[in-house]
C-alpha cells in the first residue's frame, strides 16, 4: 500500500517521534475502552461499493494500524488513527445508536415510537445505506421517521438519499431537521469556492493516498473521506433558537444554536430523556479547525468558548453521556462535564492568548512558533492537534482581527511564487547551488528550511529533476513527523504529486443536488464567478430570467467584465428572456448555456439566443487538478 518511491525515516524524525512518546500518557487507555464500548457487531468486509461496483469506501485497509508506531509515523497519530478505525454499530445508551469507521463522520440512530431518526448521515448515499443496513441487521427494520443535520458541511448530510427518499420528506412522512440558513451554507460554501476547497481537500483528506505506514493513516477526525455520491435533501424544518423543543417519533429534542463555530450555522441537541447531549461537531476528541487548510471562513474561537460555556450551564448538571458526530463518546456527568470544560478552555485559551501577544506586537507565525498550551490541555488526549493544530489555529486567529499583512511593508507587495523563486535560485547562486544548500539541511534535520529553500527552486525550475525529488524527500519527512492527521496528508500528497504526477480532485462536493439547492440568486453568483473578465472587458449582454413558480423577474447584465442581476422593475427589453421554474433553473449552472440544451431541458427563450452563445464563449470553469507544489 505504499508508493515505491517512499523512504525510510530519517535519525531526525525517529529521535522526534521517539521524544513524543516519552513525553505523552500513552498508559492512559481509557479512549480505547470508550471506544470500544457497546459493540453490536461489525460489517466484515467493511468495503462499500457504488452502484458501478466500484469502492467507495474501505475501513479494512486500515488494518495495518496495530501495536506501537513505526517509525514512519508520529506515536500520538498512530494511536488517535487506531481509534479512529475501530468499526461497527455502538450503543450509545439504550435507544441511541452509532454507526462508526463507515465514513469520515459518524451517523447517529434515536430510536422513536414508531421508527428512527438519523442525525448527520454520513458523506455518501453509499455508506449512509450501508450503516442504516448494518443498524438494521441488529436493531430491526425500522422505519426512518427522522433526519437531522447539526450543520451544513458535506460530511453531516451528503448520504442522506441512501436513508430516505424525496418522496417521504415531499410527503411530511419525514421531517428533514437543521439549523437556519443551513441551505444558504451548504450550497454556498460548495459552490463559490467549490472546485478550490475541493483540489485542496484531495490533499487534506488525503483519499488518494496509498494507505499504510509510510502512507495515510488517517486525518485525526477520521480516517478518510468516502469517494461514492454525495447528496442533498433540503430541511422542512428549522431550529431558530436556544431551548426550541421539537417531538419526532416521540422523541424529545432540546436545540442550543451555535452559528459561527465549527460551521455558520450550527446546533447541539440534547435528549433529556435518554440524559444524552450530542455536540455536533464543537466538542470532539480533537482540537478543531479555526480555519480548514481546504479553504472556509475563519471560525470565532471566542465565540466557540462561549457556546461550550452555555452548553455546560444547560445540561451540565444532568447529562450523563456525550457523542458527536465524530470520535467516540464520554459517559458519566463528571466525566462529561470535564471534557466539555478543558475543549471550553481550549479555545478560550488560544483566542485570548492570541490577542494578548497581537497587542504586543506579534504576528500570526510569531505567536504560532511561540505559544504552548497549559499542562492539563497539553496532556488531555481530546486536546491534542490531530485535526486542527495549535499552529495553524494561532495563525487563523491572527488572520481574523488583522488580515493577511502583517505590517512589514516588506511584506505588502511580495513577488508571486514564480518571481520570487528565480530571484531566489539566482541570488543562490544558480539551482544547483540552491539543491545542495537544501541537502545540507536535509543532511542536519532541517526539513522546514530545505521545503522552503526547493519550492523556490521548483518555482522557478519546475523540471529540475533534483529538486524535485529532494522536495518530495523533504516533504515526506516532514509527514512522517506530524502529529496532525491533515498536515501528513498534505505534505505525503506533496511528496506524490511531485513523483507520480498530479491525481485530481477524488471527491468532488458540488453534487447535482447540491447545484439544486442554490436560491436563484446563488445559481447567478454560480455562474458569475466563471467569468473570464479580460475576455469580457467589451463584450455587453441583457437577459430577463423568468421565474414561473416564483412569480418572479431578474434582469442579468453583462458589463466590464462583471454579471450582475436584480429583481427590480426594469425598463426596456432584454435581449433574450429565459422563462423557467425554480427547479429547472440549475441547469444554467452546469454548463448547459446552448439554445438547444436549455429547450430540451423544457425551458422557453424568446429573443435574441445568440446571447447565449456571447456568454457561453467568456465562461471559463475551475479546474480540479490546478498545480499545488509546482508551477
Amino acid at each position: 500500500m505504499m508508493s515505491s518511491n517512499s523512504r525510510e525515516a530519517t535519525a531526525t524524525i525517529i529521535a522526534q517521534n521517539a521524544a513524543l512518546r516519552e513525553r505523552l500518557p500513552f498508559s492512559d487507555t481509557q479512549d480505547f475502552e470508550d471506544a470500544n464500548r457497546g459493540l453490536l457487531g461489525k460489517r466484515v468486509p467493511n468495503a462499500i461499493r457504488n452502484a458501478e461496483g466500484t469502492v467507495v469506501w474501505d475501513n479494512d485497509t486500515y488494518d495495518f494500524l496495530q501495536g506501537e508506531a513505526p517509525d514512519t509515523a508520529n506515536p500520538s497519530l498512530w494511536r488517535q488513527s487506531q481509534l479512529n478505525s475501530i468499526q461497527g454499530l455502538f450503543e450509545v445508551v439504550p435507544g441511541i445508536y452509532q454507526v462508526r469507521g463507515f465514513d469520515l463522520s459518524n451517523v447517529t440512530f434515536i430510536e422513536g415510537d414508531t421508527g428512527v431518526l438519523v442525525l448527520d448521515p454520513l458523506v455518501t448515499e453509499e455508506t449512509a445505506a450501508a450503516a442504516l443496513e448494518l443498524y438494521r441487521e441488529h436493531r430491526g427494520d425500522r422505519p426512518v421517521t427522522g433526519v437531522l443535520y447539526t450543520h451544513p458541511h458535506v460530511d453531516h448530510f451528503g448520504g442522506v438519499r441512501g436513508i430516505v427518499s424525496q418522496e417521504d420528506v415531499d410527503s411530511g412522512r419525514v421531517p428533514v431537521i437543521a439549523p437556519e440558513h443551513f441551505t444558504e451554507h451548504a450550497a454556498s460554501e460548495n459552490v463559490y469556492a467549490g472546485t478550490a476547497m475541493a483540489r485542496r481537500s484531495a490533499y487534506m483528506f488525503g483519499a488518494a493516498l496509498a494507505r499504510g505506514p509510510q502512507g495515510a493513516i488517517g486525518t485525526g477526525l477520521a480516517q478518510t473521506v468516502a469517494t461514492g455520491n454525495i447528496t442533498l435533501i433540503a430541511p422542512t424544518l428549522d431550529i431558530t433558537t436556544t431551548g426550541q423543543e421539537e417531538v419526532v417519533d416521540g422523541v424529545r429534542m432540546v436545540f442550543q444554536m451555535a452559528p459561527g463555530t465549527e460551521a455558520p450555522a450550527e446546533f447541539l441537541v440534547y435528549f433529556p430523556e435518554h440524559k444524552a447531549l450530542c455536540a455536533a461537531e464543537d466538542a470532539t476528541h480533537t482540537l478543531h479547525n479555526l480555519l480548514t487548510l481546504r479553504g472556509a471562513l475563519v471560525r470565532d474561537p471566542h465565540a466557540w468558548a462561549g457556546y461550550l460555556t452555555e452548553t455546560i450551564d444547560l445540561w451540565g448538571g444532568e447529562a450523563e453521556v456525550v457523542f458527536a458526530s465524530h470520535h467516540w463518546p464520554t459517559w458519566g456527568n463528571e466525566r462529561v462535564v470535564k471534557f466539555l470544560s478543558e475543549q471550553r478552555d481550549l479555545y478560550a485559551y488560544l483566542h485570548d492568548q492570541s490577542l494578548r501577544l497581537i497587542n504586543q506586537g506579534w504576528t500570526g507565525i510569531e505567536i504560532a512558533e511561540h505559544l504552548e498550551l497549559p499542562p492539563v490541555l497539553e496532556n488531555a488526549w481530546h486536546a491534542r492537534g490531530y485535526y486542527g493544530s495549535v499552529s495553524h489555529n494561532l495563525k487563523a486567529i491572527y488572520q481574523r482581527y488583522m488580515g493577511w499583512y502583517d505590517g512589514n511593508p516588506a511584506h505588502l507587495w511580495q513577488h508571486p511564487p514564480v518571481a520570487q523563486g528565480k530571484r531566489y535560485v539566482k541570488l543562490a547562486g544558480g539551482a544547483d547551488a540552491a539543491v545542495a544548500n537544501a541537502q545540507a539541511a536535509f543532511d542536519e534535520g532541517d526539513f522546514r528550511w530545505a521545503a522552503e529553500v526547493l519550492s523556490h527552486v521548483v518555482f522557478a525550475e519546475p523540471d529540475h529533476a533534483g529538486a524535485r525529488t529532494l522536495l518530495a524527500d523533504t516533504f515526506e519527512q516532514l509527514g512522517y513527523g506530524c502529529e496532525n492527521g491533515v498536515w501528513r496528508n498534505i505534505y505525503l500528497s506533496g511528496a506524490t504529486e511531485l513523483r507520480e504526477g498530479k491525481f485530481g480532485t477524488p471527491t468532488v462536493s458540488a453534487s447535482p443536488d447540491v447545484i439544486s439547492a442554490l436560491t436563484p440568486e446563488m445559481l447567478f453568483d454560480a455562474v458569475a464567478i466563471q467569468i473570464n473578465g479580460p475576455r469580457a472587458w467589451e463584450l455587453k449582454l441583457s437577459i430577463d430570467v423568468v421565474l414561473t413558480d416564483a412569480d418572479v423577474r431578474y434582469r442579468l447584465r453583462l458589463s466590464n467584465g462583471a454579471l450582475t442581476y436584480s429583481s427590480a422593475p426594469q425598463s426596456g427589453d432584454a435581449e433574450l428572456t429565459i422563462t423557467t421554474t425554480k427547479q429547472a433553473l440549475p441547469v444554467l449552472a452546469t454548463g448547459a448555456l446552448s439554445a438547444d440544451r436549455l429547450t430540451e431541458a423544457g425551458i422557453e427563450l424568446s429573443g435574441d439566443t445568440t446571447v447565449l452563445e456571447r456568454l457561453a464563449s467568456v465562461i471559463d470553469p475551475g479546474d480540479p487538478d490546478f498545480s499545488i507544489v509546482t508551477p
